[in-house]
């Protein structure tokens, strides 16, 4: 089974990409992994992505294709894998489709305000790393494991995040009517709890397992 998972920042993909992962046996494939091992292992690939990277330019989708289709080649992805950020673009999605046959692509809906709210509520324990978020813990300020003060990430403020929103949806439109004329496209509420959500998306996957 060859999954394509997309969803905005807050839908919990990382997570349902790693319930799936257990579920199937299948590996989970992030681009961003894939570049960050290239570079640190020094590979061909690597040595011409970390050319762009050090300039503080976006990797070309020729070079990102190239690392696709060789981590799909090895032994692990034999029985499927998710792919989790790509493709990004309908370049991307072209490109995949010669190289790949993809059965079904989980699209996850969430609300951009629930989005927020989800994101915005994280705390962070800058000492020992440890997450909380104010639903759970309420007016709490210091973290249970090692008492220093949580803060609030960066990439948790809410204008991050709605800027963040706004470059996901008009990046990943385009892709979702590319797969929705294909007939692959799964569009999953995830709006519920973490076990809700993934029933739902178990109960799409049977339609191509």
């Amino acid at each position: 089974m060859n999954i394509i998972l997309l969803g905005p920042p807050g839908s919990g993909k990382g997570t349902m990409a790693g319930l799936i992962q257990k579920k199937y046996s299948i590996p989970q494939i992030s681009t961003g992994d894939m570049l960050r091992s290239n570079i640190k292992e020094g590979t061909e690939l690597g040595k011409k992505a970390k050319a762009f990277v050090n300039a503080g330019e976006l990797v070309p989708d020729s070079l990102v294709i190239a690392m696709v289709k060789e981590r799909l080649s090895e032994p692990d992805c034999e029985n499927g894998y998710i792919l989790d950020g790509f493709p990004r673009t309908i370049a991307q999605a072209e490109a995949l489709d010669s190289i790949a046959k993809i059965e079904a692509v989980i699209d996850l809906i969430l609300d951009d305000e629930k989005s927020i709210a989800r994101m915005s509520g994280r705390r962070v324990c800058p000492s020992c790393s440890a997450t909380y978020h104010v639903s759970v813990i309420g007016d709490e300020k210091l973290c249970s494991k090692c008492g220093t003060e949580l803060v609030i990430r960066k990439d948790d403020e809410e204008s991050t995040i709605r800027n963040r929103l706004k470059i996901y949806h008009e990046m990943t439109s385009p892709l979702e009517e590319y797969y929705r004329k294909k007939g692959l496209l799964v569009s999953i509420d995830v709006d519920g709890s973490i076990e809700e959500n993934f029933a739902k998306i178990l109960s799409a996957l049977g339609v191509y397992s």
